[in-house]
């Protein structure tokens, strides 16, 4: 099964695309398999793959997740768009599984709420709340209500629009803490777009490794204090250690993607045999 990575992170230094490969690189070594993939540098050099590939995962990444008028845009939603399209018509499907950025782009294009600027920038690890569908879904079926995972982002999706949803057949999987004190619309944090195609608004890719390492900077753990106090810093570093929380989410999600693709493929090409 090949993957093509679309790299959002417009030549920012992120900690996401080493994540990504991991997970890619655990599960060769776990199962024995190759997964053969190509990374495509879609903002900084607007690069983008065809529609050979099996499994497609587009990154999160910096800026206003809206279109700008970038030349990226048109050939990156004239894929999206193809990759909706082919599954509705042809046996072999392709999958794609869509991180933050990406995840309120296309959730924007596919008119499935409101993308806007946040009062602030979210930043830490934070309950994520399952619906009803989401406790149905199998990505999540491994996971606790709520579970725990990375949020860093300084725009949101919101206002799922509900006859849109219907009429896509397309699933609200999990939405924000619960904050019963601010009069704010909570963030849809989880979108199942169809069989094949499903997104996060958090980072189910961050491992702890790579956080711990961010958190333990010193400038970091002073711009983290000062914005949002010690005990929020100390709760962070926590929950970083415990198994049952970042952990077990990035061990159960975009692993449990790219395990069903395979399967999936599996499924189909025994039936049509060589």
């Amino acid at each position: 099964m090949r993957i093509a990575i679309l790299d959002m992170y417009n030549n920012v230094a992120n900690e996401g695309m080493r994540c990504i490969l991991q997970a890619i690189q655990r599960i060769e070594a776990a199962d024995g398999i190759a997964l053969p993939y190509t990374v495509f540098n879609v903002r900084a050099e607007n690069q983008l793959p065809d529609l050979s590939f099996d499994a497609y995962i587009s990154t999160g990444g910096p800026g206003i997740p809206l279109p700008l008028g970038e030349p990226w845009e048109v050939p990156y939603f004239e894929l999206i768009d193809a990759l909706f399209a082919h599954n509705l018509t042809q046996e072999t499907r392709k999958h794609l599984f869509l991180i933050c950025h990406s995840f309120q782009l296309v959730a924007g294009h596919r008119h499935l709420g409101t993308i806007s600027k946040r009062k602030s920038t979210s930043f830490g690890i934070f309950p994520m709340h399952q619906t009803d569908a989401g406790q149905n879904e199998p990505l999540f079926s491994p996971l606790p209500e709520p579970f725990y995972a990375v949020d860093s982002r300084d725009y949101q999706l919101t206002e799922p629009q509900m006859a849109e949803f219907e009429a896509q057949g397309a699933e609200l999987l999990c939405l924000e803490k619960i904050r019963p004190h601010v009069n704010l619309e909570r963030a849809v944090m989880a979108i199942r777009f169809t069989n094949e195609i499903v997104g996060t608004q958090f980072h189910p890719e961050a491992d702890t490794e790579g956080m711990l390492r961010y958190f333990l900077k010193e400038e970091k753990r002073t711009q983290i204090v000062t914005n949002y106090g010690q005990a929020k810093y100390d709760e962070m570093v926590d929950y970083l250690q415990d198994p049952a929380k970042i952990a077990l989410t990035e061990s159960v999600i975009l692993p449990g993607f790219i395990r069903n693709a395979i399967r999936e493929q599996s499924a189909v090409e025994a039936n049509y045999p060589a």
